[in-house]
């Protein structure tokens, strides 16, 4: 018996999250996600997820100090960021960067559980920059380093934007950060378990992960939620816009999920910080958009936002680029993907499911001079 997309097939376990889809429940390591985005910083959640404990104030201090010391960009990265054309994209370029730096990385190969964490918080460390820094090459502008003892998440906006954000955006970021950082079996963390079942190293592993986030069925959603209000631009057109929409059978992008039957509770979380910071953007519209489409959606077809939905608006709120919203998943999620790796390779069996065949049997051959 199959099973489409492996729809509701167990296919491994994992010790990392847990999702109660019937009931709105994402669970890291034990702890409810409503609770760690309210009181817990990335940090923290990247040491959790590695450690299967939250840290203490000394642990706590040491691993972000540790992860201070791997947000530096060399002289060589900055080059090798500003040789990609302008109009790649900012997930290509983050691609490319983790598979270029894997053929410098001096634990390349290695999977044992010291190297894989050495390489983890170099990879961590590495991200927000990589995707700052080609955001500013890219529009003529000079990288600016994130000055030392801002957080992950105010270092990423410092990367981005050349400057401190505001106290507020370095918290909302910092609870975006949070929300993604891991999500059971989703399609690009399966994928980088497959990758690290084969004992291909930590670099290699990222690189399929990312590869799948940019696909639009995954990671790329939250920036298809914006384009659409984009287009449709007046919250006075957004109900009309649905409605036709559907009747031409066409998704909504940012509603439903393959395991929630109900809100995601990441949406709902974000969707509070939609609304602050897009009043005070001046950015109202988007939200009431956001409340029309939502409305509307559940009415015709009974679905609920997921987590793209309101990302969108909360990162376009904060002046981020829309191309720049499937990396910011990206430079949360690493902290998944390195935590599954290591968790694949320590209790490790290659992932080679069975596929059932449906193509023809016992055609005759005939040889190539016969065939017409």
């Amino acid at each position: 018996m199959s099973a489409t997309g492996l729809a509701g097939v167990i296919a491994g376990t994992t010790g990392l999250s847990f999702i109660d889809g019937q009931e709105g429940l994402l669970v890291y390591r034990g702890y409810d996600i409503r609770d760690l985005a309210r009181d817990v910083t990335y940090e923290e959640t990247v040491y959790l997820l590695w450690n299967g404990r939250l840290p203490n104030r000394p642990e706590l201090d040491a691993f972000s100090e540790e992860l201070g010391e791997a947000r530096r960009l060399s002289a060589e990265q900055l080059d090798q960021l500003a040789t990609f054309p302008k109009e790649a994209l900012p997930m290509e370029v983050l691609r490319a960067m983790v598979a270029r730096q894997a053929l410098t990385d001096p634990d390349r190969g290695d999977v044992s559980p010291e190297a894989t964490r050495r390489m983890g918080v170099r990879l961590v460390g590495a991200f927000p920059l990589f995707v700052g820094a080609f955001h500013r090459l890219r529009q003529g502008k000079e990288y600016r380093a994130p000055p030392e003892g801002l957080g992950h998440a105010a270092s990423f906006l410092y990367a981005l934007h050349g400057e401190a954000p505001t106290e507020e955006h370095a918290r909302v970021m910092d609870v975006a950060l949070v929300l993604h950082a891991d999500h059971g079996f989703n399609a690009s963390t399966f994928a980088a378990r497959v990758t690290a079942s084969t004992l291909a190293d930590l670099n290699g592993v990222v690189v399929t992960a990312l590869s799948t986030l940019s696909g639009p069925l995954h990671g790329a959603a939250n920036r298809d939620a914006m384009n659409l209000r984009l287009k449709i631009g007046d919250a006075a057109k957004a109900e009309t816009y649905v409605l036709e929409a559907l009747a031409r059978k066409e998704k909504i992008p940012g509603f439903g999920h393959r395991v929630y039957k109900t809100m995601d509770p990441r949406a709902a979380i974000l969707k509070e910080y939609a609304e602050s910071l897009g009043k005070a953007a001046g950015q109202e519209k988007w939200h009431e958009m956001s409340y029309i489409m939502e409305e509307a959606m559940m009415r015709e077809k009974g679905l609920s936002p997921n987590v793209d939905f309101y990302s969108a608006t909360t990162y376009y709120a904060m002046g981020i680029p829309v191309d720049i919203f499937t990396p910011i998943f990206a430079v949360s999620r690493v902290a998944g993907w390195v935590a599954h790796a290591r968790e694949q390779y320590g209790d490790n069996k290659i992932i080679r499911p069975k596929a059932e065949y449906t193509g023809p049997k016992g055609l005759s051959f005939t040889p190539l001079d016969q065939r017409t």
